[in-house]
């Protein structure tokens, strides 16, 4: 029986854009009403256009951006509701990789620093930083002088590891990796998501695998959520999803992708039209202006996430 490590309860994530002041304030609603379950040693994956609100959702769940609504239950607690010093101590639990590493390190600190940064925050004694320092390159793959290197004397995807190697350093359960493996050559793709799953066999960790780019996704993930305008609209173990999408975001999303087999015959579904303005969203559901097969009530009603052939799908047509 799998475990459920972290719940997340309608999430929702809204920004106020600018406005002349004589006008009522209007809001951006990146995320809106996301629901998740994630169970120990699962991967999820999280897809969708870019501006869809994915990276904003795993922001959310770690409070680096303070959601406005919702709840986001780990191991029991509603982590929306601690305080800094109690969101301080959750945060050895749960950590991120981010898609630019070079960005996210101090340049002008050595991976020695970078990666014993974490342990001085949680208070790690001193006589264990060497230890784990030297069995968390190990783990990711590199040698123990790179320590003492700085960030810009490394490759692309030496960097990534180094910020894998920071995320769980502090022996995490959740990683929230958003998009990353976007910025790396194709072949160096491969080596982190190999990377990533033997480090998940080994250390046990749970994902929460944010990208643009399904052929990953399909690779490294068990479920997946599609997000469209900061909303789920289908949720569904990969197989089934990559096998018979029913949302006609989903399906659209798949065709998209390159051919494996150069003689696969595949149907190439385009959008029409441009993702509709998030602070001014359309009635109904938000993909119907680009939908091949809009009726009237998806004009006129919000379809729900609902059970539709093992799977939840936010679609009136299914």
């Amino acid at each position: 029986m799998t475990t459920t490590l972290l719940e997340v309860r309608n999430l929702e994530k809204k920004f106020a854009a600018k406005s002349a002041w004589f006008k009522p304030k209007q809001y951006v609603h990146a995320v809106n009403g996301v629901n998740l379950q994630l169970a120990e040693r699962e991967t999820i994956g999280i897809v969708g256009e870019s501006g869809c609100g994915k990276s904003t959702t795993g922001r959310c769940l770690l409070r680096l951006i303070e959601p406005s609504s919702g709840e986001v239950i780990f191991q029991g607690k509603d982590i929306t509701t601690l305080s800094k010093r109690e969101i301080k101590n959750i945060r050895k639990d749960m950590q991120m990789v981010f898609q630019d590493p070079m960005a996210s390190m101090n340049p002008k600190l050595s991976i020695r620093e970078i990666l014993s940064e974490p342990l001085l925050a949680h208070k790690i004694l001193r006589s264990e930083h060497e230890q784990l320092l030297s069995e968390t390159m190990r783990l990711v793959g590199l040698p123990e002088e790179h320590l003492s290197r700085f960030p810009h004397e490394m490759s692309g995807g030496q960097r990534q590891r180094i910020g894998i190697a920071r995320a769980i350093i502090l022996r995490p359960k959740i990683v929230i990796l958003d998009e990353p493996v976007s910025a790396l050559d194709v072949s160096v793709q491969s080596q982190i998501i190999n990377l990533l799953q033997d480090l998940q066999e080994e250390l046990g960790l749970s994902y929460i695998f944010i990208s643009h780019d399904l052929g990953v996704v399909e690779h490294i993930a068990h479920r997946v959520g599609v997000m469209y305008l900061g909303e789920m609209v289908e949720v569904a173990e990969k197989e089934r999803l990559f096998e018979k999408p029913l949302h006609p975001y989903t399906r659209a999303l798949i065709s998209a992708t390159p051919k494996t087999d150069p003689d696969e015959v595949k149907e190439r579904i385009i959008l029409k039209g441009e993702i509709p303005s998030p602070s001014n969203p359309p009635t109904g559901c938000k993909f119907h202006p680009r939908c091949a097969f809009t009726q009237d009530i998806c004009k006129a009603i919000k379809p729900e996430l609902r059970e539709v052939e093992g799977r939840k799908v936010a679609c009136h047509m299914v």
